[in-house]
This record gives structure tokens, sequence and C-alpha cells, in this order.
């Protein structure tokens, strides 16, 4: 038989389970004890998850050539931007430039 659930306050909280509950809501921080009570849960810093998005912009801009414009653009090294893009290189360099006919197209 499983207890009644006790109604947990903000205030019964201490320390950064606290804090925790203050960012997200009580109500966020029961889900998460209810999922990942007892676990080590680590929280990447808002730094490294807004690089998600950085890396992606740069892997739409991406034309094959212009890793060096991209480096600039973003604070990176070149060698990042190849490093980023390195599945895409191949089959960007193997299409025809935009505007160029294949000899498939006829």
């Amino acid at each position: 038989m499983v207890p009644e659930e006790k109604k947990i306050r903000l205030q019964d909280l201490y320390g950064v389970q606290r804090d925790i509950a203050e960012v997200i809501g009580i109500d966020s921080y029961i889900k998460l004890t209810k999922i990942f009570g007892g676990d080590t849960v680590y929280i990447q810093k808002y730094s490294e998850v807004i690089k998600i998005q950085r890396n992606a912009e740069i892997r739409e801009k991406f034309d094959g050539y212009n890793a060096d414009a991209l480096a600039k653009e973003y604070g990176l090294t070149e060698r990042y931007v190849r490093f980023l893009c390195a599945d895409l290189i191949e089959d960007i360099r193997s299409r025809p430039p935009k505007g160029q006919l294949s000899i498939f197209d006829m």
C-alpha cells in the first residue's frame, strides 16, 4: 500500500534543493524527485547549452568552402568549424555549384 502523498512546501526544503524548487517551481521539483531521486544529475552551464544552437547555425550556413568566414563570424578556429561540419563536407563538395547543370540534368 502506497502512503498518501504529502503536500511538500517550499519551506520544507533546504539548501540547493530549495534553490532548485524556487527556480522551477515546487510541482516540477516533485516531478524531478520522482524521476531522478537518488541519482546524481549534471546540469550543463548555460554557455554550453547555447552552443547547440550556434553549432546548428554554423552547419546551416556551411557551404563546403566558407569555414574561414564562419570561423571569423563566430570567433572560432577554422579547424573547429571543419570539425563541426565534417560529415557535410564530402556531400556538399560533390554537388554541382548552384546554377550549374549536372550531366544528369539533360
